[in-house]
């Protein structure tokens, strides 16, 4: 089966979120292959989340979902799909 490779940016809900708390709370839910914080503005970071899954309709859907209901995320969007060989 064909493996992607996914990028996501993460918002936390607020600047106020402990980032090192919701860093780990994203490996815990989903275990990346890399993630890397990245400043935007005035403050607020935004998660790089970089994944290997699947080539199946169904499993974006469902890592989208797993970063969503962590309680500290604002903001789920995928930046970047790339077909892994």
């Amino acid at each position: 089966m064909a493996e992607v490779l996914v990028t996501l940016r993460v918002m936390p809900r607020s600047v106020d979120v402990d980032l090192d708390k919701l860093e780990q709370k994203i490996k815990e839910a989903i275990s990346p292959d890399r993630i890397q914080r990245n400043p935007i503005a005035f403050g607020i970071v935004a998660f790089n989340v970089i994944k290997i899954i699947p080539d199946e309709a169904k499993e974006l859907e469902l890592l989208e979902n797993k970063l969503k209901n962590i309680q500290e995320v604002g903001e789920v969007e995928v930046t970047e799909i790339t077909r892994s060989l």
